[in-house]
């Protein structure tokens, strides 16, 4: 299922059983067969503040991640990649996403996705820098 990270169907089959892995919990070896396919590690989840490293470790020794870390992480992913394409590539993804933005408020976007709404108003910019919009 790493494949749904990294090619984020747009197809609802794909979209649903992603939502299915998630509710069931990702295993850790989707998500860092996931992360390695968008040029990240299992670790920068937590370099990230995705998942905290004591979280990450007992996921690594339990091999599985609760529901609520997945769909944390699944929306780091999700965004990543966004990212990642607007950008061009890793390096300036993670640059973009550290650095405070007059458009949200001088907020980092990275700080703005532990929460739903964040991530959407984080993918929102990303769109309208996507498309030539002020942003």
């Amino acid at each position: 299922m790493a494949e749904s990270f990294s090619g984020f169907s747009e197809e609802p089959a794909g979209r649903l059983a992603l939502i299915d892995e998630i509710r069931a919990g990702l295993s850790f070896e989707m998500v860092a067969a996931a992360a390695e396919a968008l040029d990240l590690t299992v670790n920068d989840l937590a370099a990230f503040g995705v998942i905290p490293v004591r979280t990450l470790s007992h996921s690594r020794q339990g091999g599985r991640f609760s529901q609520a870390q997945s769909d944390r992480v699944a929306r780091f992913f999700r965004i990543w990649r966004h990212g990642r394409d607007t950008f061009g590539s890793p390096e300036q993804a993670r640059r973009w996403l550290e650095r405070p933005s007059r458009v949200l408020g001088g907020a980092a976007p990275m700080s703005l996705l532990d929460t739903e709404e964040g991530a959407r108003l984080v993918e929102d910019t990303l769109f309208r820098i996507d498309h030539g919009l002020a942003a």
